[in-house]
């Protein structure tokens, strides 16, 4: 496979769009939420997104809304605006077992120490995990897209988190997030195992000798 270092916002436009094939649960209490986790810590890697309601005033702002924690199978929306940071999730992030993988993870963790203290462990960063095979780009569309030749759309980014009932674009949007961040560490993954990857050359500009080609990453 050759990985290529950046994609350009007009080719990204003409990408088919992905969206999460799996199933989308919206968890809203504090019993749904206990057995979701329960779930999910039998899990060894999950995707983790959060979204916030935007502020369009200025000194006005607002509290993580919502938490999106996927698997491959299955997608989990806890509604932390209607039940807060409970322990069954703060126990999950806490648990260095289940490895957690997001993008911009620093901001998200950020948003969800608000709600309730907690030390979060086992985290992959994927800006800085892309870097070693060669990506420049750090959005999780521009990512996704150059790994796997589709985009997600960006549609219900500013929509509001905490509405009363989520709509089935938000639901889809918030899903597909967390389960791009887990699609993108799985094939990294594979490509590290076998080897079978190549970085894209630089451009013409660069010298040969500063080129990186065939990259491979060691345990």
């Amino acid at each position: 496979m050759i990985v290529r270092r950046t994609i350009d916002k007009d080719e990204l436009k003409e990408l088919p769009k992905t969206v999460f094939p799996g199933r989308i649960y919206v968890i809203q209490s504090e019993a749904e939420t206990e057995r979701a986790v329960a779930y999910l810590q039998s899990r060894p890697v999950i995707g983790i997104d959060s979204e916030t309601r935007p502020s369009f005033t200025k000194g006005q702002s607002h509290k993580v809304a919502l938490l999106q924690i996927s698997s491959e199978e299955c997608c989990f929306l806890f509604r932390l605006n209607m039940t807060g940071l409970t322990q069954p999730l703060v126990d999950l992030l806490e648990n260095p077992a289940v490895i957690k993988v997001g993008l911009s993870l620093k901001d998200d963790f950020m948003m969800l120490h608000k709600r309730a203290p907690f030390t979060q462990q086992s985290c992959i960063e994927l800006q800085d995990y892309v870097r070693q095979f060669g990506i420049q780009d750090k959005s999780l569309q521009k990512i996704y897209a150059i790994l796997f030749k589709e985009k997600i759309s960006k549609s219900q980014r500013l929509s509001n988190w905490e509405a009363d009932v989520l709509s089935d674009g938000q639901k889809q949007y918030a899903a597909t997030d967390a389960w791009a961040c887990l699609n993108i560490y799985n094939l990294l993954q594979e490509l590290k195992q076998t080897g079978d990857w190549e970085v894209s050359p630089l451009t013409a500009t660069v010298s040969p000798t500063e080129e990186v080609i065939g990259n491979k990453i060691s345990d």
